[in-house]
């Protein structure tokens, strides 16, 4: 198994299976007998413990024989003990109970390693490995392929002609160049062009400059469209210069209204260029790469910059089988190559590049690749502006990517890990979460939030003003009252019920619900977790669990009560101001609840009675003026109005 560009000596191949079958039962089962996982992680580890203590590649094979992971190892014996020794994530759990076979291949030195893990990536997927599977869904700039162009975001690429300026590393990038655009060198807005007699209203506002109705020539039409062409490449400096050019034609043809509006789109461009996050004046190729991991994700994100500016924006989600540091550089390895060959400068978010993986990639600077000549390539951090700046924006879209995809496809590792820690009865599908929210007793509230797998589910949030207290301080209760309330009516609308409730607090909120939930027979599971030490608390046990606080289980939890907490502290600081409201208003002689009522009904706020005349106040609330002025003083003295 010798890789075509290995340097040194030809490599050791050692490949057997642990002894005995892994997983098989025995027909008498004894008291004390392992799982069939341990058995087989067991027989794994006695295996693992005849490899070397050397540097190498191991191979992970699946039942059917084919390699499902490739990782390469300082010290082979040590790292492959740690796929079987200890408490490990959910992730690695899944990828060792796949394994069937293991075999590894000695490497004369790390390096040598680095090279032979990257060929048997490329040649054979493994599905565990990190996959280049470009995640890009960030919009381009289209200018369509038209007798009179129209300019818009797309996500589709359609070839017909039209030119395409992108992707965009941020939305916020985008809107700022479409709205420039707008402003500055507007275009047709409809989509099917009709002739017409008159303009629309977006012509008559400088939206548009009306083709339909013949109010500009074609190639006048064109002229603009070129102008945009200048901008979204890039090439500010000559569309500038075009600009100062038809500035002082304009000028001297006594067109000055026309001269102000160019004068304008010059301050406007160059405002534009210095805040750019896209566009510098430093003309050396360099890539920055930045990353966000969560869970058994991770999303990696690279802006190529070439000639002073944004050439393209690669973006990359895989399952996360091993630590980021070794992700990152299992992904730089396999991003470079001959056909991708690496720029002069490479800026990692951290230090994530050993030597061996610095001097593999830079190998490949060393040869022109078909794509240039040779140059040095540099491994920096990014440690002044516009550097720090660019790999900000970086990260921004590698946590958005991440969070778009757990918003289409959940977190099911977590809610399986959270089932296996905690001990639930089913995969935690559907989870509701409860919190109390007060002040002093007044203002009591309960917000319900739900999560279906893992995702926040905001159309199912609902709360709970609390009746049965009478004043008192008492989170018991309130919370027996708005699980009572929530789960009394599901099972009378005979609707869908949570696998797992979560209430905020510790055993004494989890004793409270567990009442209410045992008395209406529901059987779903319920646990607590208390915000000191993120302790997880369930009905029956004595003592907390305690997750580690970089567990996806943990994360999950923690995502609930802390949107519970949210939604409820939100509610009641709402009433807490609206009984604020009421309260300034009844101070005023005349003004008893009713009429208090009536104000806020007509006019929603203490500020627009504030910016009302007394005459319309006295008539739209049915009070005297007298009254009326003295309501809009209080109204203007709450907002700090003269």
């Amino acid at each position: 198994m010798k890789p075509d560009n290995f340097e040194g000596p030809a490599p050791q191949v050692q490949s057997r299976e642990p002894p005995g079958k892994p997983g098989q039962p025995e027909h008498k089962k004894q008291p004390h007998q392992l799982s069939p996982q341990a058995a087989k992680n067991a027989k794994f580890r006695a295996f693992v413990r005849q490899a070397p203590e050397a540097p190498g590649v191991y191979i992970m094979r699946d039942e059917s024989g084919t390699i499902i992971y490739v990782g390469k190892a300082k010290i082979l014996r040590n790292r492959l003990l740690s796929y079987f020794t200890g408490k490990k994530e959910a992730k690695t759990r899944h990828l060792v109970s796949k394994i069937a076979t293991i075999e590894w291949v000695l490497a004369g030195n790390e390096y040598d390693a680095l090279l032979l893990e990257n060929n048997l990536i490329k040649e054979h997927s493994p599905r565990y490995n990190i996959s280049l599977k470009d995640g890009k869904t960030y919009p381009s700039i289209r200018i369509t392929n038209e007798e009179f162009p129209r300019v818009f975001r797309t996500r589709r690429i359609i070839n017909d002609g039209s030119e395409y300026f992108g992707p965009f590393p941020s939305a916020e990038t985008i809107d700022i160049y479409l709205d420039l655009i707008k402003r500055l060198f507007p275009l047709r807005r409809c989509v099917a062009l009709k002739k017409r007699d008159a303009p629309c209203m977006y012509y008559h506002i400088g939206r548009c400059p009306a083709p339909c109705a013949g109010k500009i020539t074609h190639a006048d039409y064109m002229e603009r469209v070129e102008e945009i062409r200048k901008l979204l490449s890039g090439d500010t400096a000559s569309l500038e210069a075009n600009l100062k050019e038809k500035m002082g034609t304009a000028s001297a043809e006594f067109r000055f209204e026309e001269a102000a509006r160019l004068r304008d789109a010059i301050k406007a461009v160059e405002q534009f260029v210095g805040r750019s996050n896209v566009q510098d004046f430093d003309i050396e190729a360099r890539d920055y790469i930045a990353w966000h991991g969560d869970g058994d994700l991770l999303s990696i994100v690279v802006f190529r910059m070439r000639d002073g500016r944004m050439k393209g924006r690669d973006s990359y989600l895989s399952p996360l089988y091993s630590t980021e540091e070794e992700a990152i550089q299992t992904f730089l390895t396999s991003y470079y190559d001959k056909t991708n060959p690496p720029p002069e400068q490479i800026y990692l978010m951290k230090s994530a590049a050993p030597a061996a993986v610095r001097k593999y990639i830079r190998s490949l600077g060393a040869v022109a690749g078909g794509k240039g000549p040779a140059h040095r390539v540099a491994f920096l951090l990014p440690r002044e502006q516009p550097h720090t700046a660019t790999m900000q924006l970086a990260l921004q879209n590698a946590r958005e990517e991440l969070i778009k995809r757990r918003r289409e496809t959940g977190d099911l590792q977590a809610l399986m890990e959270l089932r296996s820690l905690a001990g639930l009865s089913d995969i935690p599908a559907r989870i509701e979460g409860f919190d109390i929210a007060h002040l002093a007793g007044k203002y009591t509230v309960a917000s319900l939030v739900s999560f279906r797998n893992g995702v926040a589910d905001k159309k199912n949030y609902r709360y709970f003003r609390i009746k049965s207290l009478a004043g008192a301080v008492d989170d018991f209760g309130a919370i027996r009252e708005a699980v009572a309330r929530r789960y009394t009516r599901l099972i009378n609308e005979e609707a869908e019920l949570p696998n797992l409730v979560l209430v905020d607090g510790g055993a004494g909120q989890v004793s409270a619900a567990k009442g209410i939930l045992d008395e209406l027979g529901l059987d779903c599971d319920l646990a607590g977790l208390a915000k000191k030490n993120e302790e997880i608390y369930l009905p029956g046990r004595s003592e907390p669990i305690v997750l580690p606080k970089d567990s996806p289980a943990l994360r999950v939890l923690v995502a609930v009560r802390d949107e519970t907490h949210r939604f409820a502290t939100g509610l009641s600081k709402k009433l807490r101001n609206k009984d604020l409201r009421f309260t300034r208003l009844q101070a005023v002689p005349g003004i008893g609840e009713k009429r208090a009522k009536k104000l806020m009904k007509e006019y929603g706020s203490l500020e627009a009675i504030a910016i009302s005349q007394p005459e319309e106040i006295a008539r739209r609330a049915g009070i005297k003026l007298e009254i009326a002025l003295q309501v809009r003083e209080v109204a203007v003295k709450s907002y700090g109005m003269d």
